[in-house]
């Protein structure tokens, strides 16, 4: 009586939660994208992609504009975080621009700290730049052609 039979309930309810996500988008993929400020032309290439209705990716974007160490920073973390938890991968724009965004790392550690798959994109067939030193083994990088495969 009482016994758990080995069912995870927490893990169920996630995996429903998931499908019945996927379910309401109309098998689009909620996903966060993470990239440096500087990077906002290339990134708006990625958002088009998205916004084709053979796309099943959508990204939920919501850019920061203010200095890592601001007065709202704390604030703006707590929105990301929000964010972040209503989707299912982070994708980490690379550019030679990335190692040096303390937002970019923030979020990337935010991600997989809330069990998130994060996932590294690079335009072009391979990355030319340096990866951050924060860019952990668990993070797989591909170019941005493959992201939907990826994302499946």
């Amino acid at each position: 009586m009482g016994g758990s039979g080995g069912w995870n309930r927490l893990g169920d309810v996630r995996s429903l939660e998931e499908k019945a996500k996927a379910a309401l988008q109309g098998g689009k993929r909620n996903v966060f994208i993470s990239f440096a400020t500087e990077d906002m032309d290339e990134v708006n290439l990625l958002r088009a992609h998205s916004k084709n209705e053979n796309s099943d990716i959508e990204f939920n974007d919501h850019s920061v504009r203010e200095p890592y160490n601001s007065e709202r920073a704390e604030y703006i973390k707590q929105k990301i975080t929000e964010r972040i938890n209503r989707t299912s991968t982070t994708v980490v724009y690379l550019s030679k621009n990335t190692a040096q965004s303390k937002w970019v790392k923030w979020e990337v550690q935010r991600s997989l700290e809330l069990g998130k798959k994060v996932i590294a994109v690079h335009s072009g067939q391979q990355f030319g730049g340096k990866k951050p030193n924060w860019l952990s083994k668990e993070i797989k990088v591909v170019p941005w052609a493959r992201l939907s495969k990826e994302l499946k």
